[in-house]
């Protein structure tokens, strides 16, 4: 991230707060003009809490267009944004392949038999096989030499690599085959085995009456809150009891001035929960109207949610720090710029919006394509300059043509004065 400094340390501050677990109870509001960076600060406080960490991001403007109640489609947010650990331990037999040995009937019908010769350092033990074993270690194409374990519960086979004692027979496997010690100790092991799951995909599981599927189905509708409650219930005992860990996410709320009164006050009570993610909300308006009452009030959220938000402002970008952001943008479109282009593509910037600059980037680059050239210069910045018109130019271009338009409400205003 470039500059942002001020903003970045007090986001350092809060992912400690998370970290050590005195964040409850209370929400982060990013608030900036539009082009500061907040999404980009949002996405990385999510980033330095872990791989597990469940991110959800979503509009304020998302929640009136489902088919669902407000607080519904809230819920399902805030559930979406909050991981369970679920330990389990299982029986596994892990070993080295010695001998596959398949029999199929001499008439072509009847049941397959075989027996599978495993070892590890110390012990070696052949087992029986049924059809279904014989079937999973030909899908999985498993032959003498291979390390594999096979879950006991499930019957799931998974190929770990080939023992280092095969590791000459050259002819046998491709540039990818993966080398591995011969397991060591007895060939039953207890193991381990961590998932983690969303509190929502729970939720959905539990509600639906084809389980899992449901997930994969896309329409998940509302989900009754004795379901929820069941579900809290036996998270909770699990906890207890060490099988699972509940791992707060992080839920993004962008245009959170689009929320209204039933909104705010929902999002009140939730953050009281003893299961709520990291509330991090995102704004760039000023003192405005609250969604659906006549009252005003700074960013468009009610004092009383205002009192429980720790606040981040995020601040224009000075000239040097535009810069440094139109640079590494042209690495990232990959576009060639020279220095008197960059210099002026900066200037724009800092008169226009850094995302109308940033937006010249990829249309310069296309021109000077056009043109056969491998450098962007000042005249192809002109070019697309004088072609897209920034929000000033537009704004001024609008009030000289305004008689042209149809619904022209200026025009209108002014025969109401009149």
């Amino acid at each position: 991230m470039v500059g942002q400094l001020a903003s970045r340390r007090a986001a350092g501050v809060i992912l400690e707060m998370i970290k050590e677990g005195h964040i409850a109870g209370r929400a982060v509001l990013i608030a900036g003009q539009p082009g500061t960076g907040k999404t980009a600060i949002a996405m990385g406080i999510a980033q330095s809490l872990g791989l597990d960490t469940p991110f959800t991001a979503l509009a304020g403007s998302e929640i009136f267009s489902l088919e669902m109640s407000k607080t519904e489609s809230l819920s399902q947010a805030f559930r979406k944004a909050i991981g369970v650990r679920i330990k389990e331990e299982t029986e596994i037999i892990e070993g080295e392949v010695v001998e596959i040995q398949i029999d199929r009937p001499a008439t072509g019908t009847g049941a397959k038999v075989g027996k599978l010769t495993l070892k590890t350092t110390e012990m070696e033990t052949i087992y029986d096989l049924g059809n279904k074993m014989i079937d999973s270690l030909s899908k999985e194409k498993v032959q003498a030499g291979d390390v594999i374990t096979i879950d006991k519960a499930t019957g799931k086979i998974t190929k770990l690599g080939r023992s280092f004692t095969r590791a000459r027979d050259y002819d046998a496997m491709g540039a990818q085959t993966k080398f591995v010690q011969c397991p060591e100790g007895e060939l039953q092991k207890r193991k381990e085995v961590v998932h983690t799951v969303s509190l929502h995909e729970i939720d959905v599981i539990n509600s639906r009456t084809q389980g899992f599927l449901a997930l994969f189905s896309g329409d998940t509708g509302e989900i009754k809150s004795e379901v929820r409650e069941q579900i809290n219930a036996k998270v909770c005992e699990w906890r207890e009891e060490g099988k699972a860990e509940i791992i707060p996410g992080v839920l993004f709320i962008d245009e959170v001035h689009m929320l209204d009164m039933e909104c705010f006050s929902f999002l009140n009570r939730a953050l009281e929960s003893d299961l709520s993610p990291v509330l991090i909300m995102a704004t760039n308006r000023g003192i405005t109207r609250i969604r659906g009452t006549n009252y005003q009030s700074p960013h468009g959220i009610p004092i009383d949610l205002l009192d429980r938000l720790l606040i981040i402002a995020t601040s224009p970008y000075t000239e040097k720090e535009t810069r440094q952001i139109l640079k590494i943008r042209c690495e990232e479109e990959d576009v060639e710029l020279s220095e008197e282009a960059h210099t002026v593509l900066t200037r724009i910037g800092m008169e226009t919006s850094l995302r109308y600059a940033i937006q010249l980037i990829s249309t310069a680059g296309l021109v000077c394509r056009k043109r056969k050239g491998t450098e962007v210069q000042v005249e192809d910045i002109k070019r697309v300059y004088s072609l897209f018109l920034d929000e000033a130019r537009s704004s001024q271009y609008m009030k000289e043509y305004q008689d042209s338009f149809l619904f022209n409400e200026a025009q209108t205003a002014g025969m109401d004065t009149s």
